[in-house]
């Protein structure tokens, strides 16, 4: 298995991706399809259901974002850092915002 420095631009990408996606939470639907066989042997859809799902932001997925890879801890960091840090990840955050695709994409 490859490790982070190892990973090419575009995989790399798909992760931050996957994680920010994960530490934002998302929506997802699921469909649920019944089928029943006609008298003359057809296979028909009787019924469909679509539900759209929440899955919450995930609190390890923040965190990870939060201590990144090769920040200093937390509780190391000076108040300039810190601050620095939460900009840092506004920033991230609101650009993930914008790229969410919208409702019918």
């Amino acid at each position: 298995m490859k490790d982070m420095g190892e990973l090419a631009g575009a995989d790399e990408k798909k992760i931050r991706s996957a994680l920010l996606k994960k530490a934002l939470g998302y929506n997802f639907k699921e469909v649920t399809e019944e089928y029943t066989g006609g008298e003359d042997g057809d296979i028909k859809l009787s019924k469909k259901r679509v539900v759209t799902k929440n899955v919450p932001p995930d609190m390890a997925a923040i965190k990870y974002l939060i201590e990144g890879e090769d920040s200093a801890p937390l509780s190391e960091m000076t108040d300039e850092q810190l601050h620095a840090e939460k900009e840092r990840l506004v920033k991230l955050l609101t650009g993930a915002e914008k790229e969410k695709p919208k409702k019918g994409d």
